[in-house]
């Protein structure tokens, strides 16, 4: 029987909270204890060696899919791939849960940014949230799965078709692996990079407040870090010789050295020379905080990503823009790919893409700012007066230009 998703309703139940017995975050239910076979999962997900971030992400994926199955009265061992389709369909038809509501940026939720021509986020699950949900239920079944427990089919069915068999060449000394895509994958469309030009740059550069935000946001869009790995920057870290910082990628956790240009290490030096220094062990990006409990005396503590986050809002409230620290990635990636003296393989190595295509595909791109403007000269081109053809010198006789050129009888 088709479920009406139009009014069915997820209650808000559980919740993640830090884990134990070495796991970060764990699912737990309203009486408080944690949810058993998630639990069981997020271990075996992070002795694999997945990052903290990694683990949290899974486990607010399955607490939504432990919400809807209660929502529709299934167990979670009884799910069938009806339940994946109609979760698909009610997290496009549903927004996101705040917990509060919209204030300043109400008015600019789902709309286009004038200036950089980016879209504002609005209050719906995007298509690459509900693909990652479906990758997060898909991995749960299929541990269980390995072991014998839980549905004899994965509900997150996937489409073979143009294929052939599916695992035609299987090892027999392996595990089947699942093949195809996932059938209630919605499409992700293609987004270009987005780039800040040089007066987008120096507006926003202007902008900055302190010496610390100076510092950070120059080494960013000079070697294209990610924003955790900048943050996760320690005094060791920096290597004032040779102008380089040293980062743990966000992937594969290796350590990593990338070049800084020559503005971003003056900005670090003064901002460094104004916090006193910080020693090879601690964080390099601090702020000033008070400490709860005293009487109002401040402390240096890690600057955060919400806090770098609120750094940038800032800003764009001024700029009228809707800049991310990911455009700063986009616009170090987008320089190095139009610099001839820089190979395509040299992008690679300095973003940490562990594959060239991904590099190529993203960055191998013609920026469509400068598409348009050559479309609109040629359109303006087109509606340029054409000029008069230069008269036939009268010198000639009217009938011999007919003999040469026909006298247009024909």
């Amino acid at each position: 029987m088709a479920r009406d998703l139009e009014e069915l309703r997820v209650d808000r139940r559980g919740s993640v909270r830090p884990g134990a017995s070495g796991v970060a975050w764990l699912v737990y239910d309203d009486t408080g204890h944690a949810i058993r076979p998630v639990a069981e999962f997020l271990r075996d997900f992070a002795a694999r060696g997945n990052s903290r971030g990694s683990v949290r992400s899974y486990a607010y994926a399955l607490l939504r899919w432990w919400r809807w199955l209660e929502a529709v009265g299934v167990d979670w061992d009884r799910a069938t791939p009806a339940e994946v389709r109609d979760l698909t369909l009610w997290l496009q038809l549903h927004p996101k849960p705040r917990r509060s509501p919209r204030t300043g940026s109400a008015t600019t939720a789902g709309t286009v940014n004038q200036v950089t021509g980016k879209r504002y986020l609005d209050d719906h699950y995007a298509a690459r949230t509900i693909r990652h949900n479906n990758a997060v239920i898909s991995a749960f079944y299929e541990f269980f799965g390995d072991q014998g427990l839980g549905p004899v089919v994965n509900p997150v069915v996937r489409d073979h078709r143009g294929q052939g068999r599916p695992n035609a060449h299987h090892n027999p000394m392996e595990r089947f692996r699942p093949e195809g895509r996932v059938r209630y994958n919605p499409k992700v469309p293609r987004r270009r990079p987005r780039a800040l030009d040089d007066d987008a740059w120096g507006s926003l550069f202007d902008t900055l407040g302190s010496n610390r935000d100076r510092a950070l946001l120059a080494l960013t869009v000079s070697n294209g870090a990610r924003a955790a790995e900048v943050l996760g920057l320690r005094g060791s870290d920096v290597d004032w010789g040779n102008q380089r910082v040293r980062v743990i990628r966000k992937g594969t956790r290796a350590e990593q050295w990338l070049p800084g240009s020559n503005e971003a290490f003056v900005w670090l030096r003064l901002y460094l020379a104004e916090v006193g220094g910080v020693g090879p062990a601690d964080p390099l990006w601090v702020t000033l905080r008070k400490r709860r409990g005293t009487d109002g005396a401040m402390t240096r503590i890690p600057l955060t990503y919400e806090a770098l986050r609120a750094v940038l809002r800032r800003a764009n409230q001024k700029l009228g823009t809707n800049w991310s620290m990911h455009d700063l990635r986009h616009t170090c990636a987008l320089r190095m790919a139009g610099d001839d003296e820089v190979s395509l393989r040299d992008v690679q190595t300095i973003l940490g893409h562990a594959h060239l295509e991904t590099t190529a595909e993203i960055y191998l791109v013609e920026d469509e700012r400068h598409t348009i403007e050559r479309v609109a000269a040629h359109l303006a081109r087109l509606a340029e007066p054409r000029p008069e053809p230069v008269p036939v010198d009268h010198g000639y006789r009217p009938s011999d230009l007919a003999v040469l050129f026909g006298d247009g009888t024909l």
